[in-house]
């Protein structure tokens, strides 16, 4: 492997949080030292952060990449970072239509934060960005039909490429595109090992999902604690979804073929094979649960799309990567998660 994933200092920012948290402990078990940076400000987090101590080579440093003095410190501090994983983020959509100065002060100032303290501090870091299937809006031209039952792409059974247009929708996908398109440039104008991940569904233990945000665990804790489900739409609409363990491993090939990926975008999502509905999924956990799950409809939520599915061809070509998990079993291991740590989910 590459000196980014053997022995190197991985840095992750917003390494509390659902995917920072996995990302450092496999990192963490691969034997690299692992500094964790974080504003601990979700649900979860000190519990995430609990179960890395005593892993490994492991610092948390207390922060918020919205201040350019903390993330700057950070940096200065630990200049000899090889991978830098940033994942912080505000996370909703509903959140940033809400606030939507924070969501931009957060996804888009604190991206340029971010890139700016590793151009002076740590340049010869590789550094790769979480970036979202937002970034493609709406898609209102993308022909779509029902068929057995869900919504589907009449025309791209492969899904969406990074070839599609951008087109940024909600206050979200402006915050997250204008941070994507800085990370891509930072490696033109710069040089710098920079990488954007358009991630779609991610999802697996660790994850406190809610009803905002994070929609496969908020389905899998509210029916393992008994709590309503509400469906926006009609429940047919589909997403790709990518277990977690998936998702680091790109994280790691991307990394090791940083003389490709280098300044490239990539869809990084569970691809045509690992796509669930809104109501298969419910049927999927009424079959695991052993009952039927209480729900309810309501109105469609703005800019939601009945369909996202992501063309993952870019990544199995530049990198060898393809997710290995099956959207069922992922989900079961979930399940069995949220079961054993039932105790976290307490009112």
């Amino acid at each position: 492997m590459a000196s980014e994933t053997s022995n190197g200092k991985v840095v992750v920012l917003g390494g509390a949080g659902f995917i920072g948290v996995n990302a450092a402990a496999a990192f963490l078990d691969r034997g690299n030292e692992v500094v964790v940076f974080d504003n601990v400000s979700r649900r979860g987090a000190n519990q995430n952060l609990c179960w890395l101590r005593d892993r490994g080579r492991f610092e948390f440093v207390p922060g918020d990449i919205r201040r350019e003095d903390d993330v700057g410190a950070l940096f200065a501090c630990h200049r000899d970072a090889t991978l830098v994983l940033h994942l912080a983020a505000q996370v909703a959509v509903t959140t940033s239509v809400a606030n939507p100065r924070d969501d931009f002060l957060t996804n888009a100032l604190g991206t340029l934060n971010v890139l700016e303290a590793v151009r002076e501090w740590a340049p010869e870091a590789t550094l790769l960005y979480s970036s979202t299937n937002k970034v493609y809006g709406g898609m209102e031209d993308v022909a779509v039909e029902e068929r057995d039952g869900r919504h589907q792409y009449a025309d791209l059974p492969c899904g969406v490429s990074e070839e599609r247009p951008l087109d940024f929708h909600s206050p979200y996908g402006c915050s997250k595109g204008a941070a994507d398109q800085y990370v891509r440039d930072y490696a033109r104008i710069y040089g710098m090992k920079t990488v954007s991940l358009r991630q779609s569904c991610i999802y697996g233990p660790r994850q406190f999902g809610v009803e905002d945000q994070g929609w496969v665990a908020w389905f899998a804790i509210a029916g393992v604690t008994g709590q309503p489900i509400t469906l926006y739409g009609d429940g047919k609409q589909v997403r790709d979804v990518l277990y977690i363990d998936d998702l680091v491993r790109a994280f790691e090939l991307a990394a090791e073929h940083i003389d490709v990926t280098a300044g490239q975008v990539y869809n990084i999502g569970g691809g045509p094979s690992n796509v669930l509905s809104l109501l298969e999924l419910i049927a999927h956990l009424e079959a695991l649960l052993g009952r039927k799950l209480p729900r309810s409809f309501d109105g469609w939520r703005p800019g939601d799309q009945k369909v996202y599915v992501s063309n993952i061809e870019k990544a199995r070509r530049d990198f060898g990567w393809t997710p290995t998990v099956p959207c069922r079993q992922g989900v079961e291991r979930l399940v069995s998660w949220v079961r054993e740590n039932r105790a976290l989910f307490a009112e």
